[in-house]
């Protein structure tokens, strides 16, 4: 069985023991977070509607943080000597999902 959830703006394909890296959550390690915004279920029939997702919730266990890769950036303007250089290097909370419970289950 696997689910599509959508966590910090991206959506991402979901199954039991998988490990995912979410946009950077207020949990500290070894936390239970909840994503309730669930998508899509797909187990013995296929749960899409809105009525059937309505108590669905996916389960997940925080294991660490981990960054993105470093982003550079630089803007410029001509004729003016205006320069600057910046740069981003995003955080993760990497999440291994321990339950995909649907109403039969909650």
């Amino acid at each position: 069985m696997y689910a599509v959830i959508s966590a910090g703006g991206k959506q991402e394909r979901v199954e039991v023991g998988q490990r995912i890296e979410v946009e950077l959550l207020a949990a500290a390690m070894g936390d239970e977070v909840n994503f309730d915004s669930v998508l899509f279920v797909d187990e013995a029939n296929i749960l899409s509607t809105p009525s059937d997702l309505a108590g669905v919730v996916v389960a997940g266990r925080v294991i660490g943080e981990s960054k993105g890769p470093k982003i550079n950036g630089f803007t410029y303007k001509a004729k003016a000597r205006g320069r600057r250089r910046y740069g981003h290097r995003q955080h993760y909370t990497t999440v291994e999902i321990t339950e995909i419970a649907t109403k039969a289950k909650a």
